[in-house]
């Protein structure tokens, strides 16, 4: 495996220096109330116009939540946050939550004005910090919240390991000294390894995960535009999963192609990586579908020459393909084009119904190029001994106010389970955390 490794990256590091000196099964993104799977073949690319539709969020009213199956309930576990956009839940129940956001400054946030990109994504500022939740009863409801971190660069993934709390920044992974219950962190923390960021930084999060032997982190690094039209000596270290000790070093790259691999989570019972992955934009409204995938060690899914398999990406044809890079690994499965699916968790408790043991359930944050909108809900994807056993279906849907007019309550994308078994959801653009508990 390292071979293969130190090849794609060889051969993508030449690519690049000389540009700066069939699977046909695919999820429907025609609608925003059902996880709409269809086989059929993939689109033509440009089969419809690339458009800009980006949502307005009106946010939800006094009496209004989301709406979950029957059996379920919704409420608020928090509200007036500051963009929160992921979660994080200790082994002690203790529950973190990053406050973080697109920036955009000078004429690209004149540019996003005017596209109507603020209205939908709320960018500019990013609190950049991270909020401890305490759950002390363990009925689902926090008794206290406190600043557990601030002062960081986009703060994202979390992770404990022994007695260190890791944060993943856009720019690297800080290390802090930590102890089951403090309720801040100490220190600036030690950056065990700096990562891409710099002008042109489009998937600025950075999720992390480590291994049942916890001596492994695993990185999500999303490419820095979105189908490298700012060059590929600009992706270097982008689109992969990076695989690194727990002090920094080994860095390798587990897989790579991956234009956004946000949510990453170990299918339960299995050593199998699972990847939640944002593909690209601008081939028009059924194109290219964003797909839930197992990772496999040393694969290449495509980014940025080809999409959902061996399918060329014709705003690549000038650019050669390395031999190394010929071998594209298609993903396991489509979740709809544009949705932007970005979070994932696989339910291992038993509080919810028999058929949601061991799934994965997904958020889809939601489209912006797309003529009707797709996403904007959390979709469940059934597995049975750690692969797929059925067709995703929708789960937490409402979030679309007027489809019509595109406007939407809020945005759903960090997504965690409780200790007894309730999941919590942020919705970063309404500032509120959902959760769903079931009705007994």
């Amino acid at each position: 495996m390292k071979t293969s490794l130190n090849i794609f990256s060889f051969s993508f590091l030449m690519l690049a220096l000389s540009c700066s000196h069939e699977i046909h099964t695919g999820l429907s993104s025609g609608s925003s109330t059902t996880a709409g799977y269809q086989d059929d073949s993939l689109a033509e690319p440009y089969a419809t116009k690339s458009v800009q539709n980006f949502s307005k969020v009106v946010g939800w009213k006094a009496n209004e939540a989301p709406t979950a199956p029957k059996g379920f309930e919704v409420s608020k576990f928090a509200e007036g946050l500051s963009h929160p956009r992921w979660i994080y839940v200790a082994d002690n129940g203790d529950i973190f939550v990053a406050e973080s956001n697109t920036i955009l400054k000078g004429i690209k946030k004149i540019g996003a004005k005017l596209s109507k990109k603020i209205s939908t994504q709320h960018v500019g500022e990013s609190a950049n910090r991270i909020i401890l939740f305490r759950d002390r009863n363990k009925d689902g409801i926090p008794e206290s919240n406190n600043v557990f971190a601030e002062g960081l660069n986009q703060p994202f993934g979390m992770l404990i390991i022994g007695n260190h709390f890791y944060v993943g920044n856009t720019d690297g992974i800080l290390e802090y000294d930590y102890r089951t219950g403090e309720t801040t962190l100490k220190g600036e923390g030690k950056k065990i390894i700096s990562l891409p960021a710099g002008e042109y930084n489009r998937h600025w999060a950075r999720n992390i995960i480590t291994n049942d032997a916890k001596d492994k982190i695993y990185i999500g690094v999303g490419s820095g535009t979105n189908i490298a039209e700012k060059g590929l000596a600009n992706e270097i270290r982008r689109a992969d999963i990076l695989e690194i000790n727990t002090d920094g070093s080994g860095e390798k790259i587990y897989a790579s192609g991956l234009r956004n691999p946000v949510g990453m989570a170990w299918a339960p019972g299995t050593n199998t990586l699972w990847a939640a992955v944002n593909e690209r934009d601008e081939l028009g409204d059924e194109l290219v579908p964003d797909y839930l995938t197992s990772v496999k060690p040393g694969a290449f899914y495509g980014w940025p020459f080809f999409y959902y398999g061996n399918h060329p990406d014709p705003r690549m044809k000038d650019n050669p393909v390395p031999d190394s890079l010929k071998n594209v690994t298609v993903p396991d499965i489509p979740l709809g084009s544009h949705t932007a699916s970005l979070g994932l968790v696989f339910y291992e408790k038993n509080a919810f119904p028999q058929k949601y043991h061991g799934g994965a359930f997904v958020t889809q944050h939601g489209s912006w190029n797309r003529t009707v909108l797709s996403g904007y809900k959390v979709i469940f994807v059934p597995f049975k001994d750690g692969k797929q056993f059925g067709k995703p279906e929708d789960f937490l849907t409402g979030f679309i106010s007027n489809l019509p007019k595109s406007e939407v309550h809020g945005r759903p994308v960090g997504i965690a389970v409780l200790s007894n078994g309730s999941m919590l959801i942020s919705d970063d653009v309404s500032n509120t955390i959902w959760k769903v508990t079931p009705v007994k």
